[in-house]
Parts: structure tokens; sequence; C-alpha cells
């Protein structure tokens, strides 16, 4: 696809970077098929090739409307397009690019600039999350159902963590929304690693990794929370740790993005490349150590599971099959589930702020996940979670916590 950038963003870093994606682009529309938003309005512009259209005219040059923005806005940036293109079009990074300068040129209402102002304050401020939570909690029942859904009522018990004992070390972020909302995931993974001779260790003072903030179009405080997080975590990366263990595939694919997202800075560019390259999601660590795995199963009795691989972990990290292998091991019987690369509609925080389009697509992702009546669903994604779990009464949980209950201790 031919562009001609307009004078504001010829010669820029983004400018640079789109031109690039959009060359790649030959518009054949094979990504309307396994776009999710398109499928459910039926719209060009809200398919990855409209949206495409839309940010080459603002690279061009064009007005940039309200609308604009808004089709911008309903992208769940889920990249299925990217499994599908056969042009190897870079989707994700060119919304990004069109969104930033969208957002620089469309003034927002007051509502929706107050909204997001407190998504981004709330949601990586881990202190403060856990303290509105549990107001939240206490008020659960005057609450909207729309929000009575989305909150737990009680706080799960993690289980015991096991301290750091082995030669072999890994390293965990846990400084998201995770842990408050279900601490017993990082501590199931503390576990099952612990078994098979791996310690799991969290680094003091390491906060959000930025994606929130950046997918919220405050793309350079996003960036401040990535370099604070390679901070936190660089004196443990000298001490020889092993890997970064991602349990959330949000927060996983982000990461695994820093030497992107960072590629720029003269002081972070370095560290940040290190960063994404140990970065590996759980599920790939597990992988590779299936015959422990395997000396370690109990006789637990079989489950009938249905698995959502979210958009995260199949689409953005490129990691698939894993999960489903692993369960299969420990003795899940993993059903089948039509559709299963579309999105559930959790999307960071495009629930919140798109709950019409994603309460349809956590529907249908439901009535694909329920369609053999599973005992429970796993993911692997603590935002598909909460969403999927809001409007089941089947258990959703993370599929480390399946693995977990199948094992036995490291010295039994």
């Amino acid at each position: 696809m031919q562009t001609q950038l307009a004078d504001f963003v010829r010669g820029t870093t983004a400018g640079i970077g789109a031109e690039a994606i959009l060359r790649k682009c030959v518009h054949c529309g094979f990504c309307t098929a396994t776009c999710p938003t398109y499928q459910l309005l039926g719209d060009e512009l809200d398919s990855p090739r409209g949206r495409i259209y839309l940010i080459k005219g603002v690279l061009e040059g064009a007005p940039v409307t309200g609308q604009t923005q808004q089709h911008l806005d309903r992208c769940l940036t889920c990249r299925a397009c990217e499994t599908t293109c056969p042009s190897g079009v870079e989707y994700g990074r060119l919304v990004d690019i069109g969104r930033a300068l969208v957002e620089q040129r469309v003034p927002r209402s007051l509502f929706d600039r107050l909204r997001r102002a407190v998504l981004a304050t709330v949601l990586p401020n881990q202190p403060l999350f856990s303290a509105l939570l549990s107001v939240a909690r206490v008020l659960r029942g005057v609450l909207p159902q729309s929000l009575q859904q989305k909150i737990s009522p009680a706080v799960t018990n993690a289980g015991v963590w096991p301290a750091p004992r082995h030669a072999r070390r890994m390293l965990v972020l846990d400084g998201c929304v995770q842990p408050v909302l279900a601490p017993q995931i990082n501590a199931a993974a503390a576990r099952v690693l612990d078994r098979i001779g791996i310690s799991l260790m969290t680094a003091p003072n390491a906060g959000c990794c930025g994606g929130v903030r950046f997918h919220l179009n405050a793309q350079e405080d996003g960036r401040d929370q990535m370099r604070a997080l390679i901070d936190a975590w660089w004196p443990l990366i000298e001490q020889g740790i092993e890997a970064i263990v991602m349990t959330a595939s949000g927060c996983g694919v982000t990461v695994r993005e820093y030497g992107h997202f960072l590629a720029d800075d003269p002081r972070y560019a370095q560290k940040a490349q290190r960063v994404s390259a140990m970065t590996r999601d759980l599920a790939e660590v597990l992988a590779d150590q299936s015959e422990a795995i395997a000396r370690k199963l109990s006789t637990t009795p079989r489950e009938r599971i249905a698995f959502h691989a979210p958009c995260t972990l199949q689409h953005g990290q490129r990691v698939r099959g894993v999960v489903e292998a692993l369960l299969i091991q420990a003795g899940c019987d993993v059903l089948p589930v039509s559709d299963s690369h579309l999105c559930c509609g959790s999307a960071g925080t495009y629930a919140l702020l798109q709950p019409a389009l994603a309460t349809q697509l956590r529907d249908n992702k439901l009535s694909a996940l329920q369609a053999q009546q599973p005992a429970s669903i796993a993911t692997a994604n603590i935002g598909c979670l909460g969403h999927l779990q809001s409007g089941t009464q089947t258990p959703v949980k993370h599929w480390i916590e399946l693995l977990d209950v199948r094992m036995i201790d490291q010295h039994q």
C-alpha cells in the first residue's frame, strides 16, 4: 500500500514505522474474516482493513474526526488479524501509532477523559486498587448489577508460596491487579515450579508492566512504568535469574515487546531487549519440563475442561496448543471449542470502555466454551478470567490452578 506522508509525521519514528507496515498491506481482506468487531458490526471501518485506511488517511493529513477515533477505540487489539494476514502486517503496532496521533488531534468528552484517567490511575496502582476493591466488596450488594458481576465477594486463599531453595531461580511479575484479584494464581505457579526444582521469586517494588496506561493512549506514562519495572527487576537479572515468567498473558505480550517500546531510549534500549529476550509464558517454561512434571502427577480423577486461549497468548505471543498439551498430560479431558481464535471481549480495559460489544463477545465465547458442558473453564489471563466468570456459573480458573492440584509435593 503506497502512502504519501504529511509533513507533520514524515521522517519521525512513528511515520517511518507506520509507512513500513503499510507497505506490506495488499488490502486482500483476509483479516476481515477473523475480526471480532467486524463480525458483530458488519462495518468495513470496524475491520482491520478499514482501520488501516483510516490510519493511512491520518498519516497523509486527512481530516480526523470523532468517528475516526470511535472506530479505532472499538478495536480490541486482539491481533487475530495478524495471525491471518498472509503479508505479515504488524497491525498491533500500526494501531498504536494511529491511536496516538488521533488522541493528539481529537478532544475527548469530559466523561471519557475522566473514566480513562480513573482507569489509568487505579488499575496500575496495586495498593490503591486493593483498597478500593475491599470497599467495593463491602458495598457489593448496593452496586449496579453490572459491577456486582465483576467483583468477587471474597478474597481467595492463595495457599503456601514455597521459599526459594533451588539453584534454578525464575522471576515472576507480581505487581499488577492479578495478585489482588486472584492471589492463588502466582502461588500455584510457585508450587508447581518448586516441585520440579525451580524457585519462583518476586522483586521488591515491582509494579505494573505499563500495558494498561499504554493502551489507554497514555503511551509515555506506560513507557515510564516499563522503565520502572526494568529498574525493579534489574538487580535480580544481574544476579543470574534464569527467566522472567509470565502468568498473565496480557502482561506477557507487553513485556515481550519492551525492546520495541523502548527502542529509541538510549538508557533503556539494551536493558529492554534483554528483558524481552528473558520473558517466557509459564506454559513455555513447563512445556520444557514435561518429564519432571510427569513424575509428580497424582491420580486425581479426570475432569472435563474447556480451555479459552486468550488473544494475548495465541495471537500476541504465538503460544498455541501448549497449555492444552500440559492439561492433557495432567489427566484433563480438554474439549474442543469452536471459533477458539475469537476474542472474549475482555481486552484489557475494553470491557469497561466498550461494555455492549464486550458483553456480546463474552456471551458468544461462553456459548462456545460451554457447548459440551465442561466441569470448568480454564484460561491464561486474569482479565479474561474475570470477564468470563461474570457471565457464567461454571467455574473459570487459571490453568495453572488445575495443574497444581494434580501434582504431589516435591518431598513426597
